[in-house]
This record gives structure tokens, C-alpha cells and sequence, in this order.
């Protein structure tokens, strides 16, 4: 289950490798997109809710990008691992050197390619480090399976607050 899915798109690339798949979506135009890609979407808000969902009916829940743009993420979290086994979880990391570095030269909310939006028309409602991620976790009892940092397309071992544009953690 890919929550906030989008254009479809990462449901797709699944689907080209025989996973079976399902995601929701709000945006009226995306889900146009996911059903002209051949990808099964259900049109919903998931700020309002996963109750019509069985729990542990998925083997995995995928929270893309999305988790940041969610009124309550605790809440989406806590029923992601209701109705998924694990749950994994994508994030643009605020806490990137370049983040950091246009926040203190600048004094301005930074523009980025994984924060693309300005200040008045981002969907972003929560910008959060891989820091704030990990302590997060810690509070609501989450554990951390795995986790994995990136710069672009590659992997960021050394500093990952500071280096990593991109965290992906599983959870449970």
C-alpha cells in the first residue's frame, strides 16, 4: 500500500516487477495518472483516516514523501503499522548541509530539488531531519529495521544528518 501516492508511478515500477500493489491518493490529476498507468489507486485523504483498512492486510506500507505533508504523522504512522507489517518511510532530510547553509546566508526558506516548493505554496507541513526522524521513533516506541541515506543517487554512510538529501527508514 503506497500512501500519497502520487502519479503512480512508484506503484508502477512494482508492478513491472510482479509485486502487486494498491495506493491512495488525493490529487484528482494523479489519479488519472496512476489509472492511465495501469496502477490500482483508491481516492481518498489519508489525514482522514485508514479505518476501512484491515489490520496487518499489507505486508508493507509506504509512506514516499509523503509522511512530511501529513497533519498528524504519529497518527498516519501508528496506523500504517496497523494495517502493514512494516512500514517504510521517505523523507527529504532538512537537516542537509545545503538546507542549512541557504537557511544561514540567505535567512530565507531553502528551495531545493527535494524541497522544490516556496514558503507560501509548499504541501509540506512538517520539514524533519534524519535526527528528528530517529528520536521521534524512540518516543512513540517504533523500531527501526532499517535505514538507508542518499545523496542523489548515491549512498550516504558518513554524517547522514548532515550529507543526506534523502532518508528511507523501514519500521515497525
Amino acid at each position: 500500500m503506497d500512501l500519497g501516492c502520487g502519479n503512480g508511478t512508484l506503484l508502477y515500477l512494482l508492478k513491472e516487477k510482479g509485486i502487486r500493489g494498491q495506493g491512495i491518493e488525493k490529487d484528482e490529476d494523479c489519479i488519472v495518472e496512476c489509472i492511465q498507468r495501469g496502477v490500482y489507486v483508491h481516492h481518498g485523504d489519508i489525514d482522514e483516516g485508514l479505518e476501512h483498512h484491515q489490520d496487518k492486510r499489507f505486508d508493507f506500507v509506504i509512506l514516499n514523501q509523503t509522511i512530511q505533508e501529513t497533519r498528524n504523522p504519529g497518527e498516519i504512522l501508528k496506523e500504517s503499522l496497523r494495517i502493514g507489517k512494516k512500514v517504510i518511510v521517505a523523507f527529504p532530510n532538512f537537516g542537509h548541509w545545503n538546507v542549512r547553509w541557504t537557511i544561514l546566508t540567505t535567512g530565507k526558506t531553502p528551495v531545493t530539488d527535494l524541497l522544490p516548493y516556496r514558503w507560501f505554496n509548499t504541501p509540506n507541513l512538517h520539514f524533519l531531519s534524519v535526527l528528528d526522524f530517529i528520536e521521534f521513533c524512540e518516543i512513540q516506541k517504533f523500531k527501526i529495521e532499517d535505514k538507508a541515506y542518499f545523496r542523489d543517487l548515491s549512498r550516504v554512510q558518513f554524517r547522514p544528518n548532515f550529507f543526506s538529501k534523502l532518508a528511507l527508514f523501514v519500521i515497525s
